[in-house]
């Protein structure tokens, strides 16, 4: 009972973004069908979770299909509450964000955006070409008792497969730094932005520095810096030269003289030393000085960081790249454990696109084709963003409910450690079995207790509660 009611405790705030309290009251159950169900089909398992009628799978349906629940005003509530339920992990005043991509297989002939996605993996089991969806996401790092670090999800959409307009020429980063100018004015600081090679670019970085932000990225091994032009005794004429003399900075690992030791800051390592060094050079992307520190591990081998902020300490820089791979483990919960894009909304009016289809152009539609396709990609994006809320409530009872998660968990592990946090699914299991409770014993000021027993199928529900 008491998890329950934390979860509707924070979930209050998101009122706001719902046009009439109706709608708040089916965002509700969306976010307890995410929480508390037992597989991932999609909103069908909304209704088995709550022993919910027939008719609330349409009415779930209509939720995400809904204007009345505003993406906009969801996205900016929930970083909101983010910001209120954790600790963000912060250096230098700066809080640090994360930022990846996820391509999520999907088969279906008529949904939007669904184009053939090269599935760039050094998994086995994975194909190398996929249909799907390709996404962007940002995740802000928290810190819990312990130490214990995760990455709370902000928002996820959609950034390939449709083209609305042919004089387009936006990039996956220019829409990735679109993504991330929609979170900044939430916060009231400077962001820290973890990512991998691939954002290594000049269109994250110049607009990052422009607002004040700083960019923590691995680079290529092929990558280059340059040392500062020397001045020339008598002044020419022209432009003064501002890059000197061309570094290969993999040449850089050839003098390991330079290199310094330490214990390796990489989270979760002990007993484990890192060669390191650092340098700061001219990086043409940039068009600025950046600090590379070149890492030597003892098991993980070479790698080459690379951050914009000449003033953070080279320790400091390893340990945080060191953190990227957390917002990896929240796509494997979200994807595994919540089924945060385990939608399956058919567009009935959309042309069947083809196996191994590219981008769907629409700027030779019809407005109303054009205005459909857009109701079902936000319908999309509103099922991802309920996820990424309801995985951010898991975390947040996993970090600051730990004992009553435990409490509640009534099961079998075998690594249990009670002490430190739960896994989302340690908490998702101890939220399914402490529902019943829920329903029998809550107050009934709870609207959300309120909208399950209103909806519930009686036949469906088990006895003992039906006597309760």
């Amino acid at each position: 009972m008491a998890l329950w009611t934390e979860v509707y405790n924070c979930v209050q705030p998101l009122r706001s973004a719902c046009a009439r309290t109706r709608t708040f009251c089916w965002m509700l159950l969306a976010i307890a069908g995410m929480l508390a169900r037992p597989d991932l089909a999609g909103v069908t398992s909304f209704v088995r979770a709550g022993w919910l009628a027939e008719r609330c799978y349409h009415r779930l349906l209509a939720l995400f299909h809904s204007s009345a629940l505003r993406l906009d005003l969801l996205t900016a509530c929930w970083v909101k509450l983010v910001l209120r339920l954790f600790s963000p992990v912060t250096v230098n005043g700066y809080r640090v964000c994360v930022g990846d991509g996820l391509k999520v297989p999907k088969e279906g002939k008529k949904m939007p955006a669904v184009k053939n996605l090269h599935n760039s993996s050094d998994d086995n089991s994975k194909p190398p070409f996929i249909m799907g969806h390709s996404f962007q996401a940002i995740s802000l790092l928290v810190q819990g008792i312990e130490g214990v670090v995760c990455a709370v999800p902000l928002l996820s959409r959609i950034t390939e497969g449709l083209v609305f307009c042919n004089a387009d020429r936006r990039t996956l980063l220019d829409k990735f730094v679109s993504l991330f100018w929609e979170v900044c004015p939430l916060f009231d600081g400077p962001l820290m932005l973890l990512a991998d090679a691939y954002y290594a670019s000049g269109k994250i970085i110049r607009p990052l520095e422009a607002g004040g932000h700083h960019l923590l990225t691995r680079v290529r091994s092929n990558a280059v810096g340059y040392l500062p032009a020397p001045k020339p005794k008598v002044r020419r004429r022209g432009r003064p030269k501002i890059y000197g003399k061309k570094l290969k900075l993999r040449s850089l690992f050839n003098h390991p003289k330079k290199f310094s030791e330490a214990p390796s800051p990489v989270y979760g390592e002990e007993q484990v030393v890192v060669r390191y060094r650092s340098v700061d050079l001219l990086w043409k992307p940039a068009r600025k000085p950046v600090r590379f520190v070149l890492v030597i591990h003892p098991t993980r081998g070479r790698i080459i960081l690379m951050c914009t902020d000449t003033d953070m300490k080279p320790l400091e820089i390893i340990r945080l790249y060191g953190l990227r791979f957390k917002i990896e483990l929240g796509f494997k919960q979200a994807i595994h454990t919540l089924g945060a894009y385990a939608y399956h909304f058919w567009m009935m009016a959309m042309t069947s696109i083809k196996r191994r289809s590219g981008n769907q152009y629409m700027h030779h539609r019809t407005k109303w084709y054009r205005d459909a396709v857009l109701r079902k990609m936000d319908a999309y994006h509103r099922y991802v963003q309920l996820g990424c809320i309801a995985q951010g409530l898991l975390q947040h009872l996993a970090l600051n409910c730990t004992a009553t998660v435990w409490q509640y968990f009534r099961s079998w592990l075998r690594t249990m450690k009670p002490h430190l946090p739960p896994s989302e699914l340690v908490v998702a299991m101890a939220l399914r079995t402490s529902l019943p409770e829920y329903l029998c014993s809550a107050d009934d000021s709870h609207i959300l207790r309120k909208m399950i027993l209103e909806n519930a199928e009686p036949t469906r529900m088990p006895e003992w509660m039906m006597v309760a």
